[in-house]
């Protein structure tokens, strides 16, 4: 069997590849290794797969590279994710997320690919009350809030096209926030990990009360696998765990982790669009596949920042693009605002 990963050195993507590489499975990566992609992620198992150093939104070096492998599954990561690079670029996120995604439908028809599941966010649900306990269920509407949800919503509704137009194999699976070693440190638990160990404050955006559903890496990778084994055609799966955290309660406890004291908390002013709530049902894919959350939040934040430490080379050398970014950032927002 033969499976093709996009995005396979992101910090998803290169979890599950991590995983494939050691099974009896013939796996090809496909990466264009942007900010985000680092293909030190699958140093290990580099010498088990085919790597592809090419933008899916490319589609002639996508048709050379399904003519050479000739998947059977393609498992689709590849994307731009942060909101608030999203905000000052719209048109990167359109161009990979929507057009990139279209590529790879209509190619992996061409090649009559068996099996494709597409990875998509909770993100596309839009927001949800602070004081309900509500949950978005794979049936409920999609109101996406930001440039990049909305490409993501967009990418998921062409995949959707291709199931009831073509009878396309496809699969859509919508993942809560996942957090773990390798994470590019411009994402909330990263950023706050490597600000700390460098004994600098945590930027906090407005009063910190937005809360997330958060899962391992690793649980998200093995549902991706049941899905892979067992899932239906034409499904969606909601992916996420039942800890839902405050971005603050989240800090706090690697402030914890870290014997720091709540001083290094900076409250800065909120993103434009911020939304408040994500919390997906995940009765679906507990009933239909098994599959439920492993590893809890205590366990693996701890995990996580055991793996930064003992990585502080990696960490820090994102760490000083992430910086000027974040000064960007606050400049840009400062204008929209």
């Amino acid at each position: 069997m033969k499976i093709l990963v996009t995005g396979g050195a992101g910090f998803m993507g290169s979890d599950l590849v991590r995983k494939l590489a050691k099974t009896e499975f013939k796996v090809s990566v496909i990466d264009k290794l942007t900010y985000a992609g680092d293909a030190k992620r699958i140093d290990e198992v580099f010498d088990f797969i085919n790597f592809y150093r090419e933008d899916i939104a490319d589609m002639e070096s996508l048709f050379n590279i399904f003519e050479k492998e000739k998947p059977d599954i393609v498992i689709h990561y590849a994307a731009e994710t942060h909101v608030d690079r999203s905000i000052l670029n719209p048109d990167i996120f359109l161009r990979t997320n929507v057009m990139g995604t279209l590529n790879l439908l209509q190619v992996s028809m061409k090649f009559k690919v068996k099996k494709f599941i597409h990875i998509s966010t909770d993100e596309v649900y839009g927001e949800l009350p602070l004081d309900s306990n509500e949950k978005f269920t794979e049936d409920s509407p999609l109101k996406p809030n930001s440039p990049y949800s909305a490409s993501k919503a967009s990418s998921d509704m062409l995949v959707r096209a291709f199931i009831e137009t073509y009878g396309f194999p496809a699969i859509i699976v919508r993942a809560s926030n996942n957090y773990g070693p390798w994470q590019y440190p411009e994402k909330l638990i990263p950023l706050a990990i490597s600000k700390l160990i460098s004994g600098e404050k945590v930027p906090m955006y407005g009063t910190g009360e937005n809360v997330r559903t958060w899962l391992f890496v690793e649980d998200f990778s093995e549902a991706v696998l049941q899905i892979m084994e067992k899932g239906r055609e034409g499904e969606i799966y909601n992916v996420g765990s039942s800890e839902e955290k405050k971005n603050l309660e989240v800090i706090k406890e690697l402030l914890n982790i870290l014997g720091k004291s709540e001083d290094y908390i900076e409250f800065v002013p909120d993103r434009p669009g911020h939304d408040l709530r994500y919390a997906v049902d995940t009765t679906k894919i507990l009933k239909d596949l098994g599959w439920k959350q492993k590893v809890s939040f205590e366990e693996g934040l701890r995990k996580t920042v055991e793996w930064y430490i003992e990585n502080k080379d990696w960490l820090f050398e994102k760490k000083q693009h992430i910086d000027k970014f974040v000064a960007k950032l606050k400049e840009e927002f400062a204008k929209i605002s």
